[in-house]
């Protein structure tokens, strides 16, 4: 159904209330998941639904467990994940800003940080660059296997330009988690051949493969490489859990690294180029049926775009029906 965002909005706001946020928290966290929605991305509010996302009621202040000019490591102490990388975001930037680079590590959170190209495009708008990686509990396998072993384990790009920045946010799983729980919301079954039960048999019910595992992006070598590599930078190097070793469900990790294209080159430069570059990219051959050729990011915000224009957005009945129950 289309509704205004407005009114989106206010039920998020509702929903975080109910959910015991504060609201400096929950202006960070309604940012982020209005973001995603905006975006056709699914991290977004149907974070909301069934258990939600509730506020930890032993969660403590954000520690800093070591800092360096160049690095900083948070203890998250079970504060809500989009609120612990939100401040690993600003110290990273903070640090790159100074010294040029920036560094940020979190553990101790056990929920979402939502759509990490939010933070990949913060720091681009910056005029930096960024790398933002994500670790959760097993959902994804490995090539050869049919048990869950990594998070879905995205990473997201940021890249400034003259122009919009350029990101590219993707898990390495071949699909999002949060997918298989909007397929389920709407009463949907997922595409052949993407995710296990939990007898190794290949499923198209999202419940079964919430109990099973779904694979890597390309079912292949490449993407299995790329998911353990990111369960390093968000495990082992965060001091957070990873698969057999620590409570993956309570304890999991992030990673933000943030560059200033000064080390190397001059900023105005560099950007001016990018853009040139995009352009490039879109003005090459296209073949039958191709209208446009898209760069990482520029779908989702034409679609933001287009979407904040009009103030209203398409979301699907049962999920707004499940929004309107954790909000009211």
């Amino acid at each position: 159904m289309k509704i205004k965002i407005k009114v989106l909005k206010d039920l998020v706001n509702q929903a975080l209330t109910k959910q015991g946020y504060a609201s400096k928290e929950i202006e960070i966290i309604s940012e982020i998941l209005l973001y995603a929605q905006l975006r056709g991305n699914n991290q977004g509010i149907v974070k909301l639904i069934g258990k939600g996302i509730p506020k930890n009621p032993e969660a403590k202040k954000i520690e800093i467990v070591r800092e360096t000019k160049l690095s900083v490591l948070l203890n998250g102490n079970k504060n809500m994940g989009m609120v612990v990388l939100t401040k690993a975001m600003e110290k990273a930037i903070q640090k790159a800003k100074k010294h040029g680079f920036g560094i940020a590590g979190t553990n101790n959170t056990s929920t979402s940080t939502g759509a990490i190209g939010f933070y990949a495009n913060k720091i681009a708008k910056e005029g930096l660059i960024g790398f933002v990686f994500a670790g959760s509990p097993e959902t994804v396998t490995t090539l050869g296997s049919y048990e869950a072993i990594y998070g879905t384990n995205p990473l997201a790009i940021g890249i400034p330009s003259s122009g919009d920045p350029v990101v590219l946010d993707m898990a390495t799983a071949i699909m999002a988690y949060f997918g298989l729980i909007e397929a389920k919301t709407a009463g949907k079954k997922i595409p052949v051949g993407i995710a296990y039960d939990s007898k190794g048999k290949f499923t198209t019910d999202p419940a079964k493969a919430m109990d099973g595992a779904l694979l890597p992006f390309d079912k292949d070598r490449k993407s299995s490489g790329l998911a353990l590599m990111v369960e390093v930078l968000t495990g082992p190097l965060v001091g957070a859990s990873f698969v057999g070793f620590g409570d993956t469900g309570t304890n999991w990790g992030n990673l933000i690294w943030v560059i200033d294209p000064e080390l190397l080159t001059d900023q105005k430069t560099f950007k001016k180029n990018v853009q040139k570059l995009v352009e490039k990219v879109k003005s090459i051959k296209k073949i039958k049926g191709v209208k446009e050729i898209y760069v990482p990011g520029e779908r989702g915000n034409r679609l933001t775009s287009e979407r904040l224009k009009s103030g209203t957005i398409e979301v699907e009945d049962n999920l707004f029906k499940q929004l309107k129950e954790a909000a009211l």
